[in-house]
């Protein structure tokens, strides 16, 4: 990330406002009119009919969690540089399962054969549990429909096949030629060919999504749905799910909860219909646009987890759960441990989740103003002390504590990141004072353990902490002087091949690990020694800069007292991983802290 701050001569681009104040403006706003080309755009209404004017869902609440899908595995997978690989699929897969997901779109396999292959690794195996549906999706053309329905054989959960086809008319005239009589054929064509090459799979349900509802005539768009839930004979029996999607943000939440509400009222066959939604983020208010939805009638959100989506993204369907649990009810998925859950999506989506992001990234426990810290240290005192005078567990007690929205442990976060020393409070600027002075960049979650050493040193001295200080008592924290109960006495590596010598505990061992990185022999060999620890992240930075500077391996590791970190120092980069990871290991020896639950690298 770029923090410099620029010159003024870099702001020469900018065109400051030098029109008019409008004459209607009040005498407090003297805000002037922009050069920006504001005119070449249409107001929502300007663009499409909101027929609805009377409305129930502004007195409406949430009491209870619509039904959730996500659709990282293609609508988000589909958004990424890099799209994942099978493995990263699987794991995504599994993490949506062990989280609660009982409806999960795994992909589109008549585009992808990856895709394709994933969807047959569901059949050919155990790993969806009976009670989940898995959603393929499809353009509504004969030969993708005949490659989606062949991927689905086999598969004993109930399926849903997702049909889509644009239908506003930008897209009609522009991407698909076709005038409203001609699309609603080729709408109905395709529903029919679902229903034919269906005939022999019972579990097979059926969806169909306007894309670009948002954006589509009311009085069309209600016709093809009426039209397609009759071809399928939707009942409440064999439902049909009709997912109406915000494609492209242009309204405020307000007018999509109209659309939505309209077509909740109007829509034939209602009591046999799933009423969906899938908003996206270019306005930056998909989140509003899904509760206010589900007020409107929604009964099923799509979404990924995060946020993750073309343009600025699909709706975060974590938010939408965790906003329901701040509000009393029960989003029925489990985000007990969600820095577990932010760890596997940022590794199959390759992509670091915001530390502002709501609920999930770093800092949204943080408070850096002394006053909020002030009136967050008064709340959780009162919280405990409460608990302790009625003899109460204080996880089960009303939650009133001040700037913090929802108790930290109920998302398995902890207390000592709450409140954070900085500048303001006369210790900060830590990790901008090695960054500068030694070339260290500190990840996040390593600036927060940092910090707590940083804290009680202050503490302890009630001295100002110098750069050199700090550096030292780092050196101290991550790179101190190993027992040299574990060491590392040799390795080769060879075209996929990593040869390990290790003594641990004055006990030599050999071992040849084919296929994995060096990284992973060496735990590996760690482990068949006794020594099993379990690497979570691991960051790159150097000491200083140039050809010359040392390499700094920073790690952070899960041992039998938790999530600990450690660093490694060396003039290569996989010397400095391999004493980081020694560090680790000898640690856990001495310490009798070793354990094993997977090796991750």
């Amino acid at each position: 990330m770029n923090t410099t701050t620029p010159a003024p001569s870099d702001f020469h681009t900018l065109s400051t406002p030098r029109g008019p104040v409008p004459a209607d403006a009040p005498a407090w706003n003297r805000q002037r009119a922009s050069q920006m080309p504001s005119h070449r755009y249409a107001p929502a209404r300007d663009r499409v009919a909101v027929p609805l004017t009377e409305r129930s869902w502004p007195t409406r609440e949430l009491t209870v969690a619509p039904l959730w899908v996500p659709v990282d595995l293609r609508d988000g997978n589909q958004a990424l540089a890099e799209p994942m690989d099978p493995a990263r699929k699987r794991r995504f897969f599994e993490l949506m399962v062990a989280m609660g997901y009982k409806e999960i779109e795994v992909g589109y396999p008549s585009a992808s054969q990856t895709d394709f292959d994933f969807v047959r690794l569901i059949a050919e195996s155990a790993l969806a549990p009976d009670d989940v549906t898995i959603v393929v999706f499809t353009a509504a053309r004969r030969d993708l429909i005949e490659r989606t329905v062949a991927s689905v054989r086999g598969i004993r959960n109930p399926v849903v096949i997702h049909v889509y086809t644009a239908t506003a008319p930008t897209w009609r005239e522009l991407v698909l030629g076709r005038d409203r009589d001609e699309l609603k054929d080729l709408i109905l064509s395709a529903g029919r060919d679902v229903l034919e090459l269906t005939t022999y799979l019972p579990n097979v349900r059926f969806q169909f999504s306007p894309e670009v509802f948002n954006l589509t005539e009311p009085d069309y768009v209600l016709d093809i749905c009426d039209s397609i839930t009759t071809l399928w004979d939707a009942t409440p029996e064999h439902p049909v799910i009709l997912n109406l999607p915000a494609t492209v943000e242009i309204a405020t939440p307000n007018v999509y909860a109209d659309q939505i509400e309209y077509m909740h009222r109007n829509l034939a066959r209602r009591d046999g219909v799933i009423l969906s939604v899938h908003p996206h983020n270019d306005r930056g208010t998909g989140i509003a646009c899904a509760e206010l939805a589900v007020l409107a009638g929604a009964q099923r959100v799509e979404g990924c987890i995060f946020g993750n989506g073309e343009r600025t993204g699909n709706v975060d369907i974590a938010t939408l759960a965790l906003n329901l649990h701040a509000q009393g009810v029960d989003p029925m998925i489990d985000f007990s441990d969600i820095d577990e859950i932010r760890r596997t999506v940022e590794y199959c989506n390759r992509i670091e989740v915001h530390p502002r992001h709501p609920y999930v990234g770093d800092l949204v426990h943080t408070a850096f103003s002394g006053t909020h810290q002030d009136a967050i240290r008064k709340g959780l005192a009162a919280h405990r002390a409460k608990a302790q005078a009625i003899g109460a567990d204080a996880g089960t007690l009303d939650w009133r504590v001040p700037y913090l929205p929802i108790d930290p442990a109920d998302i398995g976060r902890g207390y000592d990141a709450v409140i954070r020393v900085n500048s303001q409070s006369g210790k900060g600027g830590i990790a901008h004072l090695l960054e500068s002075e030694f070339g260290v960049e500190l990840p996040r979650r390593l600036q927060i353990d940092f910090a707590r050493h940083v804290q009680q040193q202050a503490d302890a001295s009630g001295d100002e902490l110098s750069a050199q200080s700090l550096w030292e008592l780092f050196t101290r924290c991550y790179l101190s002087e190993r027992s040299d109960q574990v060491a590392l006495t040799d390795y080769r590596v060879d075209r996929g091949s990593t040869q390990v010598r290790l003594m641990v505990g004055g006990t030599a061992s050999t071992s040849v690990h084919e296929g994995v990185g060096p990284l992973e022999a060496l735990t590996a060999a760690l482990q068949a020694a006794g020594v099993r620890i379990e690497i979570l992240t691991l960051n790159q930075t150097s000491l200083g800069t140039g050809s010359a500077s040392e390499a700094i391996t920073l790690l952070e590791y899960r041992d039998e007292s938790g999530v600990r970190w450690t660093a490694g120092r060396a003039g290569s980069v996989i010397d400095a991983s391999f004493d980081a990871v020694i560090r680790a290991a000898d640690r856990a020896i001495t310490t009798g802290d070793s354990t094993a639950t997977r090796t991750v690298a």
